[in-house]
């Protein structure tokens, strides 16, 4: 059951990225997915206590998240160009530092989703995590945002949709 979920989510994504319906393509992306879903179908679904309407949740809140990451994003790529095209001397605008927090996530998957939503977001790079601290660079202090507060906002959108927290 999960390796055919597996499978159909991969197809559907080799369909949407290709954009190309001919028979050629179509039968690579069959074999492709069917590789991949073989390879990592215990990888996708770790968890298997969830049940599929639980699942479903999931996947509803983070196509939420993700819309609301996707305006993060555009948020700090514009600052980062405002950070750019500012007139004056680099070091009075640009500050980069590293810092640290302790994560409230309780699921390795979790804390992975919340690096790389970290780390897509232009200002800020997931350098580590070590069991529940992350460490995280940024070029600024308005570009690490609420990061180090406990919890920060993308981690509280992380643990509603993967942990059932409150956003």
């Amino acid at each position: 059951m999960y390796g055919f979920v597996t499978f159909l989510l991969m197809f559907v994504l080799w369909i949407i990225m290709s954009g190309k319906f001919d028979l050629f393509h179509l039968s690579l992306g069959v074999i492709s997915s069917a590789i991949v879903a073989r390879i990592s179908g215990d990888l996708f679904f770790q968890d298997r206590q969830i049940d599929f309407s639980t699942r479903i949740g999931q996947a509803w809140r983070f196509a939420q998240y993700a819309i609301w990451l996707m305006g993060q994003i555009i948020s700090a790529n514009l600052d980062v160009v405002k950070l750019a095209l500012t007139p004056r001397k680099t070091e009075d605008v640009i500050d980069p530092h590293i810092f640290s927090f302790k994560s409230h996530l309780k699921t390795p998957f979790a804390q992975f989703v919340l690096a790389n939503s970290i780390t897509l977001t232009p200002g800020t790079v997931t350098i580590r995590i070590q069991e529940d601290t992350f460490y995280v660079h940024a070029i600024t202090a308005q570009s690490a945002g609420d990061l180090a507060d406990a919890p920060g906002e993308m981690e509280r959108w992380v643990a509603w949709v993967f942990e059932g927290g409150k956003r």
